[in-house]
C-alpha cells in the first residue's frame, strides 16, 4: 500500500542483492545449461514467441475500501507524514462488487490476466472467514463467489499479509499495542526472526483464505514487509504455502524493476537442485509504477506513463520492444478513485492501446504462469540429436517454446510416458500455439505443453 517511489526507496536497492543470496540462490541460464548440460544447439523462447504481460493489482480485498481504513493507521504510526493526512473520512467506506464485476467482466473480454489480492483481515476491519462488521454475512458471502467464479479464473489470488496494517501478535490473533513502525506489518518484523516464525505467519493469512475456499500459489508483501529477513522470506513463502495449499511452485510479489533493471523472474530458495523434485521459490518483480491513482485512489491518474494511445512511449511499450516481461503495478482503490473510476477508465485506454499496436507480440498471462514458465526454462535438461530433443523437466509448463537453430523441419513430435501428439505447421509466428511448429528462413520454432518428467521431440 504505497506509490511506486515508496516501494522503490524501500526496496529497488534491494533487488540486485537479492539475486545473490545464499539461502534463495537465483539460477540463471547461463548456470543452467553447464550444470544441468543443456545443449546450446536448442533455444528456449519467450512463451509462443510473445512477450509476457501481467496486471499486479495490490491492496484489494472483498467490499473494504483499504485507502480509507488504512489511512488514519498509518497517520496514527507516521504523524509527521503529509501523505497520510488526507481527507479519509470523506471516501467511500466500500469499494463495490458491482465494480469488481465490471472490471473483472471487461478483462475477461480483453484477456487481461495477473494477480489480484485478498486481504484476509483487511485493516483490522473483520475476518473474511467469519464476519465483516458493516456488511452482512449474505453481503460477505456474496462477495467471496464473486471472487471465486470471476476473478479466480484469470487472476492469481494472494494474500497481502494478514490485515495489510498492524501486525498480529500469532499467540492470541490480536493486533500487537501500539502504534509504532514496530507494529505496523508495512516494516514487519523489525528485528531477526526465524524461517519458522516468518513462514507461521504466512500461514496465518493464507489459511483465512483457505477457509474461504479461495485457492492460492503465491504471497503479497505489503511494502516492506520483511525487508530485514530478506533472505528468509523466499523459503518461508516456499513453506507456509506448499503446507497450507500443497502448491509445488510458490512465488511471491515484493519488488519492483526499474530502469534497465531485468524484468525476469528469478529463482530463490533452490535446494535439491539435481533432483527430479527440486524446491524453490519464484520471485515475479514487476516492472512499472503505480500510475493508475496511488495506494489510497486520492492521486491523480495517469495511464499515459504506462503507454500512451499511439502506443509509441510509456514503460510497457518500452518493456515489450525490449522483449522483457511486462508487468504492470496499481493499487485497488486507485482504480477505483473513490468513486470516480478515473484510473479503471485509463486502465481501459491502456489495454487497449497495447492490444492494437503489440497484441501480435504479447501474451496476457497470471504471475504463477511467468514465474513458471522461466521456472521450466532455467531448469528443463535438454540435449539434442540429429532428429531428437529429449527433454526432462521438473515442472511442467504451457506453451514451452523452443528454438532448432539452423534446421528446417517438416515434421515433428512429442513423446511422454503420459501421451504424444504431432506438431501441426503454421504459416507465422503470430499464429504459433499449443501443438504448432514454425520454419522461418533458417530455424525451427515449436511450442507444446511440457509434461513433466522426460519427453522426447523427434522431428526430421
Amino acid at each position: 500500500m504505497n506509490t511506486f517511489s515508496r516501494r522503490l526507496f524501500l526496496e529497488r536497492a534491494s533487488l540486485g542483492a537479492m539475486k545473490g543470496i545464499a539461502l534463495g540462490s537465483t539460477i540463471g541460464t547461463a548456470w543452467a545449461q553447464s550444470e544441468k548440460g543443456s545443449d546450446s544447439n536448442v533455444q528456449v523462447e519467450l512463451p509462443r514467441g510473445r512477450v509476457p504481460l501481467s496486471f499486479i493489482i495490490d491492496d484489494s480485498t472483498c467490499l473494504v475500501n483499504m485507502g480509507r481504513f488504512c489511512m488514519p493507521q498509518f497517520a496514527a504510526t507516521y504523524p509527521e507524514r503529509a501523505d497520510y493526512q488526507r481527507p479519509w473520512v470523506e471516501w467511500p467506506h466500500e469499494i463495490p462488487d458491482s465494480f469488481v464485476r465490471e472490471f473483472g467482466e471487461w478483462c475477461a473480454e480483453h484477456g487481461v490476466k495477473g494477480k489480484y489480492s485478498i486481504v484476509p483481515y483487511p485493516a483490522c476491519v473483520g475476518w473474511l472467514d467469519r464476519v465483516l462488521p458493516g456488511w452482512s454475512q449474505q453481503q460477505l458471502r456474496d462477495s467471496l463467489q464473486l471472487v471465486r467464479e470471476l476473478m479466480v479464473p484469470h487472476w492469481d489470488i494472494h494474500p497481502e499479509m494478514i490485515t495489510h496494517t498492524r501486525a498480529i501478535d500469532l499467540k492470541t490473533g490480536r493486533p500487537f499495542e501500539g502504534f509504532s513502525p514496530a507494529h505496523m506489518e508495512n516494516s514487519y518484523p523489525q528485528e531477526d526472526v526465524s524461517v519458522d516464525y516468518l513462514s507461521s505467519y504466512l500461514a496465518y493469512a493464507l489459511r483465512i483464505l483457505k477457509n474461504c475456499d479461495l485457492p492460492c500459489e503465491g504471497i503479497t508483501t505489503p511494502g516492506g514487509f520483511g525487508n530485514r529477513v530478506k533472505e528468509k522470506l523466499p523459503l518461508a513463502v516456499f513453506e507456509a504455502v506448499r503446507d497450507v495449499y500443497g502448491v509445488d511452485l510458490p512465488h511471491y510479489f515484493k519488488y519492483v524493476a526499474d530502469g534497465d533493471e531485468s524484468t525476469e523472474p528469478t529463482i530463490e530458495a533452490l535446494r535439491d537442485a539435481s533432483s527430479d523434485t527440486p524446491s524453490l521459490t519464484m520471485n515475479v518483480p514487476a516492472g512499472t509504477g503505480d500510475w493508475f491513482g496511488g495506494w489510497d485512489g486520492f492521486e491523480e491518474s495517469h495511464g499515459e506513463k504506462y503507454a500512451t494511445p499511439d502506443g509509441q512511449n510509456g514503460r510497457m511499450v518500452e518493456l515489450i520492444r525490449n522483449r522483457r516481461p511486462a508487468i504492470m503495478l496499481c493499487h485497488w482503490p486507485g482504480l477505483y478513485g473513490n468513486g470516480s473510476r478515473s484510473g479503471f477508465e485509463d486502465f481501459q485506454q491502456v489495454v487497449l492501446s497495447l492490444t492494437r499496436h503489440y497484441g501480435d507480440q504479447t501474451m496476457w498471462m497470471k504471475v504463477s504462469e511467468i514465474g513458471r514458465y522461466w521456472a521450466a526454462k532455467e531448469l528443463t535438461h535438454l540435449e539434442r540429436t540429429e532428429s531428437e530433443i529429449r527433454l526432462s523437466a521438473p515442472f511442467s509448463c504451457e506453451n514451452f517454446t523452443l528454438r532448432i537453430p539452423n534446421q528446417r523441419v517438416q515434421m515433428a513430435g512429442l513423446q511422454s510416458d503420459k501421451e504424444s501428439h504431432v506438431f501441426s505447421p503454421v504459416l507465422s509466428m503470430t499464429a504459433l500455439r499449443a501443438n504448432n511448429f514454425f520454419v522461418d528462413a533458417n530455424d525451427t520454432v515449436l511450442c507444446f505443453k511440457l509434461p513433466r518428467g522426460t519427453s522426447h521431440i523427434r522431428f526430421s
